[in-house]
């Protein structure tokens, strides 16, 4: 039994993410849409970023419009996927749901577009396909927040102590002495 292998570089036709423009043809204007729903890869770039992502394996829902232009094909649309992570606060587990608009011109092979821009400055049609697995990513970090909150108020964690702030009553404090009147506070009588 063979297996099929991508070319280092070519999209897998068989990856969920790769979608064929064959249907769309060279001619400006030819449009199609699609729905998919994908699982988020597992490995070890996550989808999304240190304390909050995709989970592994989770569904994201894809509806992309590909538009056949000059220089190539125009993919726009949304993703849409749950999130889970960490509060940067107080550490609680936290999850919600994302929806990202995708915008992204694949240029042609050959095209104005292709010859004249460097190749991490555009994407690319490559054997009449186009992997939109980058531009999904891409849209779903900028969109998380780098320091998630379980809620806007949350008020965090009590430094001294490590307990949450939202457990402890309003009264909750520490006493800090001033290490060089320690000396002193241990002649003085207790209260």
């Amino acid at each position: 039994m063979s297996t099929h292998r991508p070319t280092p570089g070519h999209p897998d036709p068989a990856s969920p993410w790769v979608f064929a423009t064959r249907e769309l043809g060279r001619r400006p204007g030819n449009m199609r849409t699609y729905t998919r729903r994908i699982d988020a890869p597992a490995g070890p770039i996550p989808l999304g970023v240190d304390a909050i992502a995709v989970p592994p394996g989770a569904p994201i829902e894809l509806d992309v419009r590909m538009e056949s232009v000059t220089e190539g094909v125009y993919v726009s649309g949304r993703a849409h996927a749950p999130v889970s992570g960490e509060c940067s606060r107080c550490l609680d587990e936290l999850s919600d749901e994302i929806d990202v608009a995708l915008s992204e011109l694949f240029a042609y092979p050959d095209s104005v577009t292709d010859e004249t821009t460097d190749e991490d400055e555009v994407s690319r049609v490559v054997d009449e396909m186009v992997d939109v697995e980058q531009i999904v990513r891409d849209a779903v970090v900028l969109a998380l927040p780098l320091a998630p909150l379980c809620r806007d108020d949350c008020p965090g964690l009590c430094p001294d102590c490590g307990e949450k702030r939202a457990d402890l009553g309003p009264d909750h404090g520490h006493e800090t002495l001033d290490p060089r009147w320690a000396a002193l506070r241990e002649r003085l009588p207790a209260e």
